[in-house]
């Protein structure tokens, strides 16, 4: 199996890209740790993983709490005996009027989106020095990290932080055999397309603008599977030689104009 005896950890796994992820590392060998907020939800991932023979353990805590990433680790290391990779997946978004609303709501969405994908490298960066086998970690940005969107300047502002974040850390820490990409997806169809209580990919705009007239060239959003599959390469042994890449995967929407 691509990831047989590989420990990953995939924040924000109960939903969307981060279960997409989780359920195709378990399927090709890898012991998981699932993480989200929601019990229900993160539960349910890894009891589904250990139904069919699989390898997982969930943790329930809010990425954007100091003490969570330590504790993603610790919960590796002593239920699998180690972190291999880590993905950096947990994310929250929300319209942000940049004159108007609360600096709060920065600071917010940072520690989630940025800040605690910072926690969990550092966290998981110091177990993989110390055991002294190498490893992979990557972080889901988005094309907002370099496209900008009315109302997002938050959003936007985190996601080219995590891409900077991926180049830096990419530096740093080759010389331990640690490959550090991201993987910045466009449109994709997960709850996150709820936009103010409207799923985005459902309006006669997106169907008009990007499907239609093809604003994206492939004329449809992603599913959560298609990113997952290129974060497994990203993890598995197959990659080599890529590393402080931002890969975007958005069906051509930033090559169009």
């Amino acid at each position: 199996m691509f990831l047989k005896d590989k420990v990953a950890i995939v924040t924000g796994s109960g939903r969307g890209i981060g279960r997409a992820t989780t359920e195709l590392f378990a399927a090709n060998g890898a012991a998981v740790v699932v993480n989200g907020r929601t019990r229900r939800e993160v539960q349910a991932v890894a009891q589904g993983i250990r139904a069919t023979g699989g390898r997982a353990v969930a943790v329930v805590a809010d990425i954007g709490q100091t003490e969570t990433a330590q504790a993603l680790v610790d919960t590796a290391c002593r239920e699998f005996g180690g972190v291999d990779v880590l993905v950096n997946n947990a994310a929250i978004s929300k319209t942000h009027d940049f004159i108007g609303d609360s600096f709060a709501e920065w600071m917010q969405l940072f520690e989630v989106n940025l800040l605690g994908a910072v926690r969990c490298a550092r966290a998981a960066a110091a177990a993989m020095v110390k055991a002294g086998r190498g490893g992979r970690i990557i972080n889901v940005s988005s094309v907002h990290g370099f496209v900008a969107e009315n109302r997002c300047s938050h959003y936007d502002v985190a996601k080219g932080g995590l891409d900077q974040l991926t180049r830096t850390l990419a530096v740093e820490l080759a010389p331990h055999g640690i490959l550090v990409n991201g993987v910045a997806p466009g449109y994709v169809n997960t709850a996150m397309s709820v936009v103010d209580g409207v799923n985005e990919l459902e309006t006669e705009a997106f169907r008009e603008i990007y499907v239609k007239r093809r604003r994206i060239p492939l004329a449809r959003a992603a599913e959560p599977e298609e990113i997952a599959r290129v974060i497994l390469f990203l993890a598995g042994p197959d990659n080599t030689y890529i590393t402080g890449q931002s890969i975007v995967v958005d069906g051509g929407l930033t090559v169009t104009f």
